[in-house]
């Protein structure tokens, strides 16, 4: 059995590597939700009028991560406190959000977001919104970091997070 996670959290390139090296995740694809338009293109979402948001959508064992472990992952490699903003990644598409799958889904989202809140002291603006169309990303954006690890996005933002994560989730990482 699996479940999955729809997660908005800046860049998907940033969101699909950290979650690439999660035990327990099976299957990690960018993609695009929440918008009005019916399989757009990355041009489109990043013009800013298709509504939708950057997301990835995370496949994993919950008899080896669950969902609250794997927003804990969510929400410590990102800002959650910034409006429409990752960094210097700004607009829309960048949002940070739950596309939750099921009730118990977003019970569990709005508790952790109650204990990250409490945690960083500050207002977190993740936004818990219910199951929408995933329109997969075209696939150049897939595996984007294994890609292109050199590249300078990928060494200013994606490295650190990376090793943001690993430092926090050791117990967490893949074989």
């Amino acid at each position: 059995m699996t479940e999955v996670a729809i997660l908005g959290g800046g860049c998907f390139w940033c969101t699909e590597s950290v979650f690439l090296a999660v035990r327990g995740v099976l299957e990690v694809a960018p993609g695009y939700s929440g918008g009005h338009v019916a399989n757009p293109s990355y041009e489109q979402v990043c013009g800013k009028a298709t509504g939708h948001i950057e997301v990835v959508r995370v496949v994993f064992d919950p008899e080896v991560i669950d969902f609250e472990t794997v927003l804990q992952v969510f929400f410590a490699t990102h800002d959650p406190t910034t409006v429409d903003q990752q960094g210097a990644d700004v607009g829309p598409q960048y949002a940070s959000a739950i596309f939750c799958q099921s009730e118990q889904q977003k019970e569990i989202a709005q508790r952790v977001i109650a204990e990250v809140q409490a945690e960083i002291g500050e207002p977190v603006v993740t936004k818990v919104l219910g199951a929408e169309h995933f329109w997969p990303a075209e696939d150049y954006h897939r595996n984007y970091y294994a890609q292109h690890p050199n590249q300078g996005y990928c060494q200013a933002v994606i490295a650190p997070k990376l090793s943001k994560f690993r430092k926090r989730f050791a117990q967490l990482l893949a074989g």
